[in-house]
């Protein structure tokens, strides 16, 4: 059979569209701006008409925007045309299927596109779960099938998977590929397994935060702010699996979890119970959040809202800070308490390196002041209140004392030991520690309902979040007084319990080490899987990018941390991780991790 030929433009000059749902109009619309004929497939009428109506209202805002003439637009509405008749695909060169993600389905609408559309036509399924090679093994030319996996929504996210099967043709992958640079997207070919690589990264990810959920560790609110405000992600993962609607992406795990066996991607039971409940997110008005009505994106106040941080209790009084460490953490820690009012005791092993972490802040507000963030008279006072020591006993008066040193449980203990014996009576004592257990720094002293954690993200004058942990030996006037003071210096508490990784590492991590897993099966490459995960899943970096810019030998420990803790086949990190650990390459500031990178 003969299939598409490729060229400098892509043959598939007119494709049809089965299934006008949101995915499947966004994907029409996509077609329909970059030229295509467009025929629009759905058996329900109503749907046709919305598909219709949801296009003229998309160009019509493009024409307000001066984004499109008034021509244009008519053109591009003129190029979409709807049908209940699935016989309408006859004349495509194209057919890309966007119906439910339900393979009996899937399987009957490809049965009845082979019955009527030309051979040299490509059939396209849009599933992002279900196997591409079984839906082409059961058509009478599976050489012509393959899957073309857009995100939503279609019109704004730039990612498409083509995903091929062994029984693909290239001159299909080829033609559709062509056909997605043409409609301004970025292709990323994909072998055929479930999830793909955006997906395949995301849902386990989505699954282990509603796990979390699920256990009670910390609220929804808190998870959501946690990933927004320490990774950078335009969601929290309740939220998204709220939009993108838990039914499918409990639909997308079960998938995942029967191909690989994978506990991450065993889903979480409040997924099946949100599902048989019928409260599958933002399209039935409910999921994990309640909004304002079916399909709306208001979130609306509901019993599960958590009690305002202001009647938590009154907490301990707190005036000045105790900073003990010189390095960029311990330094960017002092600057946030100073420019917030605070006196600060920024103490070292000895004076020199105190005077330098000093210097160091005063580097950083300088860069705060040029930049137009600061004025040169704030950066002087906050310098001013930051008094520099070479040893601990000056931290004898501070109600607060954080510690910021080496992420090593002997280290910390010694010194929590040292805090105990010269902070006053009643002095909290906090901390910053990222993967550590908080409860064996605390019973290094005589004092553990005084010890709290709280987990600065780097840099900490940029980054507003703050992880709150509480050990089970923790005050509750030293849990309200933590929270108190990470509002009065401009960032946000999140409330978690005293386990590895607190949310946001023990979210983040298991998700980079999936995505090393990928590149050790040779699944995808490095490049393709950063650019699936900013494109398709809004991220702001890759996962090979953060994991060079965090440091492989870092991202080592905390991998190694977290699969102790928690004893997950899943959770053990990658050996590809652990070879460039051994080998030296640490990525960023070695020159070479993942990718190479020039020496400064």
């Amino acid at each position: 059979m003969d299939l598409p030929s490729t060229s400098s433009q892509s043959s598939l000059r007119t494709v049809a569209v089965v299934g006008l749902g949101t995915m499947g109009t966004g994907i029409a619309e996509v077609l329909a701006r970059a030229g295509r004929e467009v025929i629009g497939i759905d058996v329900n009428e109503a749907a046709t008409r919305r598909a219709a109506g949801a296009l003229a209202a998309a160009t019509a805002r493009s024409v307000a925007k001066y984004k499109l003439t008034e021509q244009e637009r008519e053109a591009v509405l003129a190029r979409f045309r709807t049908f209940t008749d699935i016989g309408a695909a006859a004349e495509a060169d194209l057919v890309i299927e966007v119906v439910p993600e339900d393979y009996d389905l899937k399987h009957r609408i490809i049965g009845e596109l082979d019955a009527v559309v030309r051979p040299d036509t490509v059939l396209a399924t849009g599933t992002n779960a279900l196997s591409v090679t079984r839906l082409a093994a059961e058509s009478r030319h599976p050489e012509r099938v393959l899957g073309m996996h857009f995100f939503n929504p279609a019109p704004a996210m730039k990612l498409v998977e083509v995903v091929s099967s062994v029984l693909t043709a290239p001159t299909a992958v080829e033609a559709v590929t062509e056909l997605a640079v043409e409609l301004g997207k970025q292709p990323v070919a994909v072998g055929d397994r479930p999830g793909f690589v955006a997906d395949g990264l995301l849902f386990g990810y989505l699954n282990q935060a509603a796990a979390m959920y699920e256990a009670k560790y910390a609220s929804r609110e808190d998870i959501d702010a946690a990933m927004k405000l320490g990774c950078g992600l335009p969601m929290g993962p309740l939220a998204l699996l709220d939009l993108v609607g838990v039914d499918t992406a409990r639909t997308v795990l079960e998938a995942m979890y029967a191909s690989s066996g994978d506990r991450l991607h065993a889903p979480a039971p409040i997924l099946g119970q949100l599902v048989e409940a019928g409260l599958t997110g933002q399209k039935a008005g409910r999921g994990f959040y309640t909004y304002e009505a079916p399909g709306s994106p208001v979130v609306v106040r509901d019993l599960q809202t958590p009690l305002d941080g202001s009647l938590l209790g009154a907490g301990r009084p707190v005036s000045s800070v105790g900073v003990a460490g010189s390095g960029t953490m311990a330094s960017g820690i002092a600057q946030v308490f100073a420019q917030a009012g605070y006196d600060v005791v920024l103490a070292a092993r000895s004076e020199e390196k105190a005077e330098a972490a000093k210097a160091a802040i005063g580097k950083s507000l300088g860069r705060a002041v040029s930049k137009g963030r600061l004025t040169e008279e704030a950066a002087a006072q906050t310098l001013d209140r930051i008094t520099p020591a070479g040893s601990l006993e000056a931290f004898a008066d501070v109600d607060l004392a954080v510690e910021a040193v080496a992420e090593d449980l002997e280290v910390k203990q010694q010194l929590f030991a040292g805090l105990d014996k010269v902070c006053k009576p009643g002095a909290v004592l906090a901390t910053t520690t990222s993967s550590l257990p908080v409860i064996a720094v605390a019973r290094a002293t005589s004092r553990p309902q005084d010890v709290i954690g709280m987990h600065f993200f780097n840099p900490a004058p940029a980054m507003k979040l703050v992880e709150v942990v509480r050990t089970v030996l923790t005050a509750d006037d030293v849990h309200a007084t933590v929270r108190e003071v990470c509002t009065r210096v401009r960032k946000h508490p999140v409330d978690c319990g005293d386990r590895a990784g607190f949310i946001v590492n023990a979210l983040l991590f298991p998700y980079l080490n999936n995505a090393v897993k990928m590149v050790e099966q040779h699944y995808a490459g490095i490049d393709d899987i950063d650019a699936a995960m900013k494109l398709g899943g809004g991220y702001p970096m890759g996962p090979f990018e953060l994991l060079d810019v965090v440091g492989l030998d870092v991202s080592l420990a905390i991998e190694k941390v977290l699969y102790q803790e928690f004893r997950d086949p899943a959770l053990a990190p990658s050996p590809l991780l652990e070879h460039l650990v051994a080998a030296g390459c640490l990525g960023r500031k070695t020159g070479r991790g993942f990718r190479e990178y020039a020496r400064r």
